[in-house]
């Protein structure tokens, strides 16, 4: 498993983090950490790290952008 550090946008709302939890392990993916950065003007701005089997995080990236609202900031890898 490789490890991704991942800046999102999402919805200031309830049930928005649980939405895109389940997206994650939807995509075989599994939260390692979690730091809420900043809310403001509806929107939330979230840190998360996260483990996906092999090297490759698409389809990581393809499950989070087809959320409605979610937008990926930033995907760094962890060494």
């Amino acid at each position: 498993m490789a490890l991704f550090r991942v800046q999102i946008s999402l919805p200031d709302r309830p049930g928005s983090l649980g939405a895109v939890a389940s997206a994650i392990g939807f995509a075989g993916g599994d939260i390692r950490g979690l730091v809420v950065l900043r809310s403001e003007n509806g929107k939330g701005v979230d840190d998360i790290t996260i483990a996906v089997p092999g090297s490759d995080p698409t389809d990581l990236l393809n499950v989070l952008n087809s959320i409605g609202g979610v937008e990926v900031i930033s995907i760094t890898p962890v060494e």
